[in-house]
């Protein structure tokens, strides 16, 4: 298999395993068990099924530490395309990382609250109860936030793509257009490169090419 061929299919790989986690951390956990504007129901519903809670965090960052992978991937892929474009996207795709973890910290918080530890006693439950829903209610908008990053790394992802001529092919076309279209729908079109059959691997030469000439020049130039 060509280098470029496997870094192409593990970026898709990674990418898709995001979908394992996204969904579950980002729709079911908390609709499962998040009362909107009642913080009693909301904090009995997390120490009730507190487990499911804890799952919800883990698969947050998990998925940030996915999508870290994703962004190295796919920097590996396109930086022989364009690598200052490459390394915008790699600069996006870490900085919503870092949003993601730092995010996290908000649900930690309010499991706290919620549970009540020692040095909280001296708060009364309801205020312990409001407190905790102001940190879910953070969390929900440090998400708001992250999803700007989750649009704005696609422009360079985009343009690499164009650059890279992988929209000759028809079922790249279709994906990469539904995925400049709304970030959810971006594993489509890491799909196609996951399971590019044999007779559109060609559809990966001009990134090859690209390489080829970068490492072409380099040579030229120690040799000079």
């Amino acid at each position: 298999m060509h280098p470029t061929d496997k870094a192409a299919r593990v970026a898709g790989a990674v990418y898709l395993s995001l979908v394992l986690t996204g969904p579950f951390s980002l729709l079911y956990v908390p609709g499962k068990l998040i009362v909107r504007g009642n913080a009693t129901a909301t904090a009995a519903n997390i120490l009730g099924h507190e487990m499911l809670f804890r799952f919800g965090i883990v698969a947050n960052l998990i998925g940030s530490v996915l999508f870290m992978f994703v962004g190295m991937a796919l920097y590996r892929l396109f930086s022989g395309v364009n690598k200052t474009q490459a390394l915008n996207m790699l600069v996006l795709v870490l900085v919503s990382t870092a949003v993601g973890f730092m995010d996290e910290l908000n649900n930690i918080a309010a499991l706290i609250l919620f549970r009540g530890a020692d040095f909280l006693g001296v708060v009364e439950k309801t205020q312990r109860e409001a407190l905790g829903m102001l940190f879910v209610r953070l969390h929900g908008q440090g998400i708001v936030i992250n999803e700007i990053f989750w649009g704005l790394w696609l422009i360079p992802f985009g343009v690499l793509v164009i650059q890279s001529r992988l929209l000759r092919c028809p079922r790249s076309s279709v994906n990469c257009g539904s995925c400049c279209g709304f970030s959810l729908r971006a594993p489509r079109c890491s799909q196609s490169l996951l399971h590019l059959p044999i007779h559109e691997s060609d559809c990966l030469s001009p990134v090859r090419s690209a390489r080829r000439s970068r490492v072409s020049r380099d040579r030229e130039t120690d040799a000079g």
